[in-house]
């Protein structure tokens, strides 16, 4: 136990700075981007460079774990597990809207985390939404979009999938508000994040087949739908109009509106099939 804390804190550390010289990188490749490309996505080479690294990665390894967790795993456990999770979740959403000074929000966020974990066994039943108590899933990416700061360019990470800068500059937050990664033990820390990772990705099975059989560029696909739900959801799901497409796909300002990127708005084709397979339109694509 005395060993474990100072390898975290250098772990910490570590990442920390391998983090700080990506965003650099990334930054200095933005800048150089050649000309005419697309004004949401600069970093396109890089991008799905590592798309096809999550890919590839995807099918070797998280696809078929995810298949035989669903195969074997009933589906009432399931429920549950990805109940308990959500539970959790709902505790930092409760903070993010509260820091969005989104009153209602943040009381339905504080009630669903109260009936669920008194009244659901600790989360495994989600009680709170047969109550008709409304899910609001926040994240502090979200809530640097609702205070102004602008999308910057798209970019795909390793594992983790679509993102933005703004939201990969928000990750360190999320990660420390992250109930299950404040877990001290190590070994129950590391088995949660685990099934917790397993379990997501078993939940986006029926929605992979759909993007198989609808994309002809998943690529393009997955950059579209991400982008328009996150913008979607930090304007609660009423996004305002674009003002201009032509004049946002000849330059690459980032120095939008409030959570607006300043380009076109992705298909709606994209998240309207990936919401119709069943995934929620307030969770992130994954990879």
């Amino acid at each position: 136990m005395g060993r474990s804390l100072p390898f975290s804190v250098e772990s910490g550390r570590t990442w920390a700075r391998r983090f700080g010289l990506l965003l650099v990188v990334l930054l200095l490749s933005a800048c150089a981007s050649a000309p005419g490309a697309n004004p949401r996505d600069p970093l396109e080479p890089f991008n799905r460079s590592v798309y096809r690294f999550n890919d590839a990665l995807d099918a070797a390894v998280l696809k078929p774990v995810a298949t035989s967790y669903r195969d074997v795993i009933p589906e009432r456990v399931r429920q549950g597990i990805g109940n308990f999770f959500e539970n959790l979740e709902d505790v930092w959403s409760l903070v993010n809207n509260a820091l969005q000074f989104k009153g209602q929000a943040a009381f339905d966020s504080l009630r669903r985390v109260g009936v669920n974990t008194f009244l659901g066994w600790g989360g495994l039943f989600d009680v709170a939404t047969e109550m008709d108590i409304e899910k609001h899933t926040k994240d502090f990416g979200h809530t640097l979009g609702y205070w102004g700061v602008a999308p910057g360019p798209y970019l795909v990470l390793p594992i983790l999938g679509s993102s933005s800068l703004r939201d990969t500059v928000a990750l360190p937050v999320d990660w420390k508000g992250d109930l299950v990664a404040s877990v001290p033990h190590v070994p129950t820390r590391n088995t949660a994040t685990v099934v917790r990772g397993i379990d997501t990705r078993s939940d986006l099975l029926k929605a992979g087949n759909m993007l198989e059989e609808a994309a002809l560029d998943r690529y393009s696909f997955m950059r579209d739908a991400y982008l328009q739900r996150r913008r979607s959801v930090i304007y609660d799901g009423n996004p305002p109009e674009d003002e201009s497409v032509d004049g946002a796909s000849n330059s690459t300002d980032f120095s939008a509106p409030p959570g607006e990127p300043p380009n076109p708005t992705p298909t709606k084709s994209a998240a309207e099939t990936l919401s119709s397979s069943g995934v929620s339109g307030e969770e992130k694509v994954k990879p």
